[in-house]
């Protein structure tokens, strides 16, 4: 075959086939976890990856209020928030946003690692984070993944 009879592979948004997947968070660290998510959630897996298609799977992470931080996060990693006013900083360490949404902490970590743009939103709306070990979604088949 010549070199130049191959074309280079590029996803339509109506072409993609989307997976669920199901991910047990139970005794993981959060940063590492968030990375293997994110790498779902874009495409990255699958061998018609294009950068700028929507073209990953969805993620069901369930368990989330069990995930863990390695040294001393827990106690002095702070979640930054401002209310808009003057002297509105509102600091939250992990261990304060465990007692309220633990969700929260694997939504942000996953959050953090996708692109700051329309994909980047459209993407994270294809993750589903649950504090226990029950989810909605058994409808749509999703395979559980050991990551």
């Amino acid at each position: 075959m010549d070199v130049n009879s191959f074309k280079t592979m590029s996803a339509k948004p109506a072409e993609v086939e989307r997976a669920w997947h199901v991910v047990d968070a139970e005794n993981m660290v959060v940063g590492r976890l968030a990375t293997q998510v994110a790498t779902l959630l874009r495409g990255k897996h699958k061998p018609s990856f294009t950068p700028h298609v929507d073209c990953g799977d969805f993620v069901i992470v369930i368990n989330a209020d069990k995930v863990r931080f390695t040294g001393k996060k827990e106690t002095d990693k702070e979640y930054f928030r401002h209310t808009g006013y003057p002297g509105g900083v509102r600091l939250r360490t992990p261990e304060e946003v465990r007692i309220k949404k633990p969700s929260f902490i694997v939504q942000n970590a996953v959050k953090g690692m996708l692109p700051k743009n329309v994909l980047g939103r459209q993407l994270i709306t294809k993750l589903k984070v649950y504090a226990g070990s029950e989810h909605p979604h058994g409808a749509q088949q999703p395979q559980a993944l050991a990551l």
